[in-house]
């Protein structure tokens, strides 16, 4: 059977980016608003959700893989209290220079999490807020859809981009209920 999948970057899309560029404790993850529900939207609609986000700052040293994880962990503790499941977690920890697969715009945070199932295309996306997002699921066969809740905030910043998004939505909640449930629930 084809599994619909949603692609979900995490910072700047399910998480406040805080002002000092990461989330490197517990107490600086904050959720954005509408997000629990809109997980919630795709689990009852029959989407897996899958978290693939870039996490340089471990390469760096500013928190380890341990806080990663307990950041990770919590996350999705919240989002099972909302009635939403996230499926799978992949994260790339290493430096935008350390030449790996992983690192969006790469796919290799897709492929690995995906091994195992065979993807509907036609209803499967990536959200993100930066243009490597909207590549990564551009290169991966995904739609895209650019939120403005994150690093991108306007259609200026948009104007920038060499790959334009399929679609684009105020945030992920816009984007579950009025991009995807909207208009693609029945194909």
């Amino acid at each position: 059977m084809l599994e619909k999948i949603i692609f979900l970057d995490r910072d700047g899309v399910i998480n406040r980016n805080p002002e000092t560029g990461y989330v490197d404790c517990l107490e600086k993850f904050e959720f954005l608003p509408g997000v629990i529900e809109a997980i919630k939207n795709l689990f009852v609609a029959g989407y897996k959700v899958i978290v693939v986000s870039n996490q340089a700052g471990v390469s760096k040293g500013l928190y380890t893989e341990q806080i990663l994880e307990t950041i990770t962990i919590n996350m999705q503790k919240q989002i099972e209290a909302g009635g939403g499941q996230i499926s799978s977690v992949q994260y790339c920890v290493h430096g935008h220079n350390d030449g790996c697969v992983c690192r969006k715009p790469e796919i290799g945070l897709f492929t690995r999490a995906v091994k195992n199932i065979d993807i509907d295309f036609e209803h499967s996306f990536m959200i993100g807020d930066t243009e490597r997002d909207i590549q990564a699921g551009f290169d991966f066969g995904c739609r895209t859809i650019l939120l403005f809740c994150g690093k991108t905030k306007s259609k200026i910043d948009l104007s920038y981009f060499k790959l334009q998004p399929d679609f684009i939505a105020r945030d992920l909640l816009d984007a579950v209920n009025n991009v995807i449930l909207k208009n693609f629930k029945g194909l």
